[in-house]
């Protein structure tokens, strides 16, 4: 009988069962783990703490530290950096400490976070300050506990210097009571004193930070005695700490991972990073002990030393050559393992090596106690080879152990050490373990014990978190994995929740979080709860649900939690007695392990809508009888057509709880026999209910007392007899048939059913009338019974067949029957394996293996093993199946072989009962069919390849040929189904997060073919036959990883023996006679379908004419080699002499350089000196008023053009001397109009200012006349520069109009490229940005920038003067610019001449000038000499004044004129030997300026002769005594220059680049602001890109503007030699606030490369002050309003705005049209008709042409 549903479903269950251990040792996903809560810090994070009590999170990052509550949210933040603070300087903490080194703004990061509960303090340890701890409140982390130190308390630099002092240095350290309740720190830090990596790199001898601070210590952390907190509490303190001897520090590079405390120990895990990268195969973590005073104290009042007691020994991870070396992490814990009664302590720590392979180890700390006792045995009895003392620590003992005689050590002594014993100890033999878990990136581990089961979680630097559940054997059963966020590294420190180990606190780059270590209600059964193998997880029986036991409410009461250890077995289960019922109650037994039922509402629910109350009629233990009123029959589901019974669900509810539920069937006999009217009798007493036959009535009943007749029942006698009246009764239609006698020969089957219905009447005598129905059943034993069990099986079918003589007979026939069967044989058990739990199907073939289930008892072992009797079978299969294997997606043909495969009308394959198998060729004997493919969709090959099956591993696939070198993708098609790897299966397991993800192609490149090319690379080789040819093949460089079998070589068609040499030489070897003696053979090189010919091998023949050809040659060779040797030995001669000339040459010239070189570092030395003393000046800095710096600022070209046009030097009398007066610019002149015309225009602008000042109509004004092709780059700076001095009143709205611009502008730029915005002056606004940032920088620029700025302007030119300097170049002996610079060796002297200035009012003047200088030359000095207190445009000019020799009356003769030292070939100089000269004005009616521009100066030299000239001077005059020098070697005189001008430059850029906190720059704050908050509106989050956008504002925008131009801000005098040094320095500007690295070389401009060197300084003042912007506080509209109308009210009246609007209306004028369509198509200019008013401007300004007098 085929398995009903139920029974199917019973089938599917166990097969689940079996496949979860199956695939035990698979990754799950992460249903196991779910994040609860996460805090994302900005900076990244240094180390957390969690309080036990109030379960704060106390989280340190870099400059920041936050105290969050137990969801982490947070409650307070406090900022711990940035600081002043230099590597080399001492901890500011220090009163008595002085640095001279510079401290720059320095990043904290924490090295060290511990609590004191018990003193509500929170330790905080940072890496600036030399590693400064400070004690923080518990209860408000922002507030400091303890000041320390006390103000006038004395402080020692160990107090101070804690913790590692740089940011990827290591430190821990743990808090501890001593055994007098005093709190204690033992902190380890790595050494970063001098001579280590950590050490700053500037040749220091200073080592402040580590010259008296040990690797470890123990302090006091005593609160209440602040004189001593942070001191080594034992004297001597040597005696309490353990440091590295300073000349063996390199060998022991030590870095500390954790610190933590087991019983009365401290153990630290170490790695020592001195053998890192050495050995690979060598472990380099170590685990040291030290004896902590925690317990009562010992007999001796001596307080235990650190060093006695420290021992440590090496943690190897691994055996011999696969070792993981590095530690990473580690965790204490307590674990049931083994066959260990209880938890044992062990150590769990993950371990490294090269490439990021990581394994976790777990080691026995009994065992590890029990090798430091050992080890100390072994060191008291002399030298050992187990132990060593550390004799590299400066508190160690000895060199090595000692013999102590025959004393016995306590255990005391044996586990702490003692004074007169050797320390610090080494265990030589590392501690070793097996890895129990190996993957790739993994960081850190914490281990936990649940319900005596070990579960181990692990974090990996891609942000996954692994869940391992172990084994007792510590192998791993389960796994899972969690992706955390952003695929941040997991710190190496993890930590349970203290109160709630479902919790798991975790640590990120950026994050912290709060992990909930299991996500039981995922599961929704008790099987799928217990089986998932969560050890935290079980089932809630009278909850019914998966839940941890702690949120389990009925978990007092026993048997009430079900875990992962009772197994499966024990969940809640029912049987039903009887499982099918006609009548009125069930009796339900609960199986399972389930609590006291007693007094507690139980019910039993129908799922009809009915509930009955359920009552407790035994107790036996764990089981509990039920019983159940069954509910009315009305009430149960009616009965399908077709059918005899219906199955109803019920449940037993506890406290209206499901704790279990089951099924039973209710029947209808009646229905029996009505659904098998042909065999009626039969089928009602075989059917699996319990029936009756009612012979009388032919009805099939439910009940013997429905009637008082004798019913026939299966009991009393067997189905054919009790049916034997109904074949009685049919006698007389059997008559009427051919009888089938039982002896007729059959056909092959050995059952044939025939079917008679008849209906007729008989002779009257002997039947009256017989209607009925019969099957009968013709069979034969001696067909398809092979053995005795399968021919006694046939009686259960009412077959008369007996075992008889090795055969099947039948009954009648047999004589000797024999009723004992042979001894079973069993062919076949499968599955070979199974869980623990049990719940396996098991299924046995074989023969004689009984008739019935009932004869059968199998057992396993002693287990004994239930059969079930509805899969059991007599006859063995008939079938046979090929192949028994196929893949998981599917597709594999299946070939079914048997007999009458074709009989029926439908024939149907299922796989596992529900996948069909499609048929497409079925015969009497053979059936083949595809089974289901899984994997729907198919990517066709390009060039579809064959592949060749090797082995059930190996398949080999030649790939097609490509033309050209590309990446090519593999798919792979097994029974034509694409091939997605093994994570494609049904299963629908995913892959590892951590893996590599399996994909649906395999990818590999195709490279260029390789080249091959014998050794000499000839194309013919010669072989005479019957001799051994060996070819040298060389081969190209190539990618292709090739092996030794994919190369072949022929030589024609003979195959040649290959013999690699390396991989670019291999010889090819043949030792036996060629296939051909003569001709040309082809040498032929294979590799796959690669072949070419790389050279032909010429057989036999021409070796006389080859003689005769090489005696020629080496004759030729000989007679060439004669004539070479002659012509060597001739011009070696010759290259001799010339050597030694140009020797003599190079010796002159280096002494000539030599020379140059001190005399350029005596100026440099000397100069600042003498610079200092020369700008001891006396007056104020001639800074311009603000309206002229304004009108020279916004209108540069405009005012050069006034100075040269308009300007005319007047003069008037002046008690101190003639002055010139200054110019006027018009926009600073009152408006002035005629009367005519003066009503009409002043309304007119009037109206124009008005609509100036409506925001829609001045940006659509804008925009119109920007859209215009003619509307230059120069109109749109005019325009902006007139709207601005228009607006100058109204400075708020200006910055409205103009921010509104700038945000079309960002619009525009963002979506081609942002980082060009604001590169260029191209736009209005661009302008409009540089005249605000004018405005608003003035008052800094003149308060704060000015000084440094005149300052450094005075020393250029100072330094200019103090050298020689051509009048006619300009090019000067000391300057910054190359192009000026005077590459000639001029020797000049300074002298000093006393000067009188007649009409004066002064006494004369000494004046300094050089006697090179020209009469030009001089006439300046004398003027900047008598006018240096007066503004330069007050200054003559030097045309206008004579110069000459004191005499009582100044005649005509006596002056010197200005070409007077304008000398050719410099053969005449004028010396003044401290001569006495006067200066007076010239008559104005005399132009002696006209005699200076008549000279021809192009005639006229003064210090340089002109190229052409100086290349025939050095013709003629080429043994002249005059040495010249190659001109590149006086550039070594701007490195002078620039190094006098330093300290002035340094000032200047300080100046710049500082906020002074009594004036900060408002209005880049406001603006930096405005450029964020843009960013942000568009995403752009880019930081280079806002560098870049600040950097174009503000330094390129206006800085650099005014550092070219200080003619803007000053009055002075800015020459072009002064222009050119004021390029290089902008130049430097620039370059600092540049993102890009300048990529300097040899070839480089000198203007770039004089500054290289300060550059990346500069870079670094640059970024800090954008940072020190960001950081200011946020400035909001109505400050930054306040500030401008304050600007606008400071200045008022400053400018004529009316000639401004006048200007602005020009523009309006000339494109009006295009204005009148631009407020047109706008709906708002529309509605507020400002194209009407527009035209009335036009209007008004029209009728009155008004012609300006100047223009702006």
């Amino acid at each position: 009988m085929p398995p009903s549903p139920a029974d199917r479903r019973s089938l599917r269950l166990l097969a689940a069962a079996l496949a979860v251990f199956l695939t035990a040792l698979q990754v799950r996903t992460a249903g196991a783990l779910q994040i609860q809560q996460a805090f994302a810090s900005p900076s990244r994070t240094n180390n957390f703490v969690v309080d036990a009590v109030s379960r704060r999170v106390y989280l340190a990052a870099v400059n920041n530290l936050y105290q969050l509550n137990a969801t982490l949210a947070k409650e307070v933040e406090t900022h711990t950096g940035p600081v002043l603070d230099n590597p080399l300087c001492h901890a500011p903490q220090l009163p008595q400490a002085t640095c001279e080194h510079q401290k720059t703004l320095t990043d904290n990061h924490n090295k060290l976070l511990a609590l004191d509960r018990a003193q509500g303090v929170l330790l905080a340890c940072g890496s600036v300050f030399q590693g400064f701890c400070e004690l923080r409140a518990m209860e408000d982390a922002s507030r400091l506990a303890v000041k320390f130190p006390q103000d006038g308390a004395t402080v020692f630099p160990s107090m101070l210097n804690i913790a590692a002092n740089h940011e990827n240095a290591s430190t821990v350290g743990l808090v501890f009571r001593s055994h007098g309740g005093a709190a204690r720190l033992l902190v380890a830090a790595t050494y970063t004193g001098m001579g280590s990596d950590y050490f700053p790199k500037n040749h220091s001898k200073e080592d402040l930070r580590f010259e008296n601070t040990p690797e470890i210590a123990i302090r006091s952390l005593d609160t209440a005695d602040l004189a001593r907190l942070f001191t080594y509490d034992i004297n001597p303190s040597e005696d309490n700490v353990f440091k590295i001897k300073q000349e063996v520090k390199q060998k022991n590079k030590l870095s500390f991972v954790r610190a933590f405390v087991h019983k009365s120990y401290s153990y630290i895990a170490i790695n020592n990073d001195a053998n890192a990268g050495v050995k690979e195969s060598q472990p380099n973590s170590i685990l040291a002990r030290i004896c902590l005073d925690t317990d009562a104290p010992r007999r001796s009042a001596e307080s235990r030393k650190l060093t006695e007691s420290y021992i440590q020994m090496g943690l190897q991870c691994g055996s011999s050559g696969n070792i993981y070396n590095r530690l990473l992490s580690i965790y204490p814990a307590d674990i049931s393992s083994g066959g260990a009664a209880g938890a044992e302590p062990h150590l769990f720590g993950v371990f490294a090596q090269a490439g990021g392979r990581a394994a976790v180890c777990a080691f026995r700390v009994l065992e590890v106690e029990e090798r430091i006792r050992q080890g100390r045995r072994n060191c008291s009895s002399g030298p050992n080879s187990d132990v060593q003392v550390l004799d590299s620590v400066i508190q160690g003992s000895g060199a090595e152990c000692e013999h102590k005689g025959a004393i016995k050590l306590q255990e005391e002594q044996l586990n702490c050490g003692a004074a007169h014993l050797q320390h610090p100890l080494a265990l030589r033999r590392p501690l070793r373990a097996r890895p129990i878990y190996e993957a790739p990136g993994l960081t850190s581990i914490a281990v936990d014990n649940v319900h005596n089961h070990t579960v181990v979680f692990l974090g990996t630097s891609r942000g996954r978190l692994r869940k391992l559940s172990l084994l007792a054997d510590l192998s791993v059963a389960n796994q899972w994995s969690l992706k955390l966020a952003a695929n941040e590294p997991v710190h190496h420190i993890m930590t349970f929740d203290p109160s709630d180990h479902n919790y798991l606190y975790l640590m990120t780059t950026h994050h912290v979080s709060t992990v909930q270590v299991s996500a039981c209600r995922e599961c929704s059964s008790c099987s799928e709860c217990v089986s998932a193998g969560d050890a935290y997880c079980g089932w809630c029986t009278l909850e019914g649900r998966c839940s941890v036991q702690k949120d389990c409410s009925s978990r007092t009461v026993g048997r009430s939690w079900i875990s992962t250890g009772d197994g499966v077995q024990q969940c809640p289960s029912m049987t039903i007695t009887p499982s099918e019922i006609s009548r009125s109650d069930v009796g339900i037994l609960i199986n399972g392990s389930v609590p006291d039922l007693q007094g507690l509402q139980v019910e039993c629910d129908f799922g009809v809508g009915i509930t009955t109350n359920a009552t407790v009629h035994l107790d036996y233990g764990t089981t509990q009888i039920q019983t159940c009123p069954l509910p009315p029959p009305h009430m149960y589901p009616t009965i399908p057509f077709g059918t005899d019974h219906v199955t109803i669900s019920v449940a037993i509810r506890v406290n209206n709880v499901s704790v279990v539920s089951g099924n039973f069937t209710i029947y209808e006999c009646e229905r029996t026999g009505q659904i098998h009217f042909k065999t009626a009798c039969t089928s009602c007493l075989s059917t699996a209910w319990r029936c009756y036959w009612d012979p009388r009535n032919n009805l099939c009943v439910s009940s013997k007392e429905s009637t008082p007749q004798v019913l026939l029942e299966v009991n009393t006698q067997t189905v054919p007899q009790a049916c034997s009246v109904l074949m009685r009764s049919c006698a007389c239609v059997a008559a009427c048939v051919s009888p089938v006698h039982p002896q007729t020969a059959l056909p092959d089957p050995d059952r044939v059913t025939a079917v008679l219905q008849t209906s007729g009447r008989a002779s009257e005598d002997r039947c009256v009338m017989c209607v009925c129905v019969c099957a009968v059943e013709v069979y034969s034993c001696g067909v398809g019974d092979s053995d005795c069990s399968q021919c006694w099986g046939r009686q259960a079918q009412g077959h008369m067949c007996v075992w008889c003589e090795n055969s099947c007979q039948q009954q009648e026939q047999c004589h000797a029957i024999t009723t004992h069967c042979p001894d079973p044989h069993i062919q076949k058990v499968e599955p070979l394996s199974g869980p623990l739990t049990g719940g396996t199907l098991l299924t046995v073939q074989g023969r004689n293996l009984g008739h019935s289930a009932a004869q059968l008892n199998v057992s396993i072992g002693r287990v004994p093993c239930s059969v079930l009797p509805q899969y059991y079978t007599v006859s063995l299969r008939l079938l046979e199946f090929m192949p028994q294997q196929g893949p998981l997606a599917g597709g594999t043909r299946l070939t079914i072989q048997g007999q009458f495969l074709d009989a029926g009308s439908t024939v149907n394959v299922k796989i596992n009962q529900t996948q069909n198998c499609t048929i497409f060729m079925i015969e009497i004997k053979v059936l083949v069919c595809v089974m289901f493919q899984s994997v729907r969709s198919f990517i066709p090959m390009s060039f579809p390849q064959s592949c060749s099956c090797v082995s059930s591993t190996l398949i080999v696939c030649q790939s097609p040929a490509a033309n050209q070198s590309q990446q090519a993708t593999a798919h792979f098609y097994l029974n034509e189904v694409l091939y997605r790897g093994e994570d494609a299966s049904p299963s629908g397991r995913g892959p590892d997060e951590d893996e590599e993800p399996h994909a649906d192609a395999f990818h590999f490149d195709y490279v260029e073919d390789p080249q091959f090319y014998t050794a000499n690379k000839e194309k013919l080789i010669k072989h005479h036959p019957g001799e051994p040819l060996i070819l040298i093949i060389n081969k190209g460089p190539s990618e292709l990883d090739l092996t030794l079998q994919e190369y072949s070589v022929t030589i024609g068609s003979d195959l040649c023996d290959i013999t690699f040499h390396n991989e670019q030489l291999f010889h090819c070897t043949i030792n036996r006679s060629l296939s051909a003696s003569t001709g040309e053979l082809p040498v032929t090189v294979r590799v796959g379908h690669f072949q070419k010919v790389i050279a032909m091998v010429q057989m036999g023949g021409g070796s006389e004419l080859a003689i005769i050809v090489s005696i020629v040659v080496c004759c030729v060779l000989l007679l060439l080699c004669t004539v070479a040797l002659v012509v060597y030995c001739t011009k070696s001669r010759r290259a001799e002499r010339y050597w030694q000339k140009t020797l003599l040459q190079m010796e002159e010239m280096e002494s000539q350089i030599r020379d140059e070189i001190r005399k350029g570092f005596a100026e440099l030395q000397t100069d600042m000196t003498d610079l200092t003393k020369e700008l001891s000046r006396t007056q104020g800095i001639p800074f311009l008023e603000y309206k002229q710096f304004v009108t020279r600022t916004f209108f540069p070209k405009m005012c050069s053009d006034y100075e040269r046009r308009l300007v005319q030097p007047l003069y008037e009398n002046d008690p101190l001397g003639p002055r010139a007066l200054s110019e006027t610019h018009p926009l600073l002149q009152d408006w002035q109009s005629s009367n005519s015309v003066r009503p009409n225009l002043e309304e007119g602008i009037t109206l124009f200012s008005t609509l100036l000042n409506n925001k829609h109509f001045l940006v659509t004004f804008v925009h119109a006349l920007e859209q215009q092709k003619d509307f230059a780059v120069r109109d749109r700076c005019n325009l902006a520069s007139l709207l601005t001095i228009a607006l100058h009143g109204k400075l708020e709205y200006y910055t409205s109009i103009m921010k509104d611009l700038l945000v079309d502008l960002i619009d525009a730029s963002a979506s081609k490229n942002p980082k060009l915005m604001l590169r260029r002056t191209e736009s209005v606004v661009e302008k409009m940005l540089t005249n605000w940032m004018s405005i608003c920088m003035y008052s800094y620029l003149k308060e704060t920038v000015g000084e440094p700025f005149f300052l450094l302007l005075c020393a250029i030119k100072q330094q200019i003067n103090k050298g020689s300097t051509d009048a006619i170049t300009g090019k000067a002996r000391y300057t910054l610019n190359e192009e000026w610079l005077l590459r000639e060796n001029i020797e000049a002297k300074p002298q000093n001449i006393n000067v009188s200035f007649q009409g004066f009012g002064m006494d004369s003047v000494s004046v300094r000038v050089m006697n090179t200088d020209t009469i030009g030359q001089v006439k300046e000095k004398i003027l900047e000499a008598f006018y240096k207190n007066l503004p330069f445009s007050q200054w003559p000019r030097e045309e206008d004044v004579d110069l000459g020799k004191e005499s009582p009356s100044m005649v005509k003769s006596g002056c010197l004129e200005h070409a007077d030292l304008l000398t050719r070939y410099e053969d005449e100089k004028l010396h003044f030997y401290g001569a006495s000269l006067a200066m007076s004005m010239k008559d104005k009616r005399e132009n002696t300026l006209g005699r200076v521009k008549d000279l021809d100066t192009d005639k006229y030299v003064h210090l340089v002769l002109p190229h052409d000239e100086l290349t025939e001077s050095r013709k003629s005059h080429r043994h002249s005594h005059r040495k010249k020098v190659l001109p590149e070697i006086y550039l070594t005189r701007l490195l002078s220059t620039k190094g006098t001008l330093q300290k002035f430059l340094d000032d200047l850029f300080q100046a710049i680049l500082s906020i002074p906190p009594e004036k900060p720059p408002l209005a880049v704050k406001y603006f930096f602001d405005f450029l964020e908050e843009q960013a942000d509106k568009r995403g752009i989050t880019d930081p280079d890109t806002l560098h870049i956008w600040k950097t174009n504002s503000l330094p390129l925008r206006f800085w650099v503007n005014i550092l070219k131009n200080p003619q803007f801000v000053f009055d002075i005098d800015k020459t072009d030699h002064m222009d050119a040094c004021l390029s290089v320095i902008a130049q430097a500007f620039i370059d600092a606030c540049s993102l890009s690295d300048l990529q300097l070389g040899k070839d480089s401009p000198t203007n770039k490369l004089l500054y290289a060197k300060e550059i990346p300084e500069y870079k670094k003042r640059v970024q800090c002050y954008y940072k020190q912007i960001l950081e200011m506080a946020p400035l909001s509209e109505q400050e930054m309003n306040a500030h401008l109308a304050e600007e606008s009210r400071r200045y008022r009246n400053e400018f004529n705005t009316n000639l401004a609007v006048m200007e602005v209306y020009k523009y309006a004028k000339k494109y009006r049209n295009q204005v009148v369509s631009a407020l047109d198509s706008s709906p708002t200019a529309r509605r507020t008709q400002l194209q009407q008013k527009f035209e009335q401007v036009i209007a008004l300004m029209e009728d009155n042409i008004y012609e300006c007098s100047s223009e702006a």
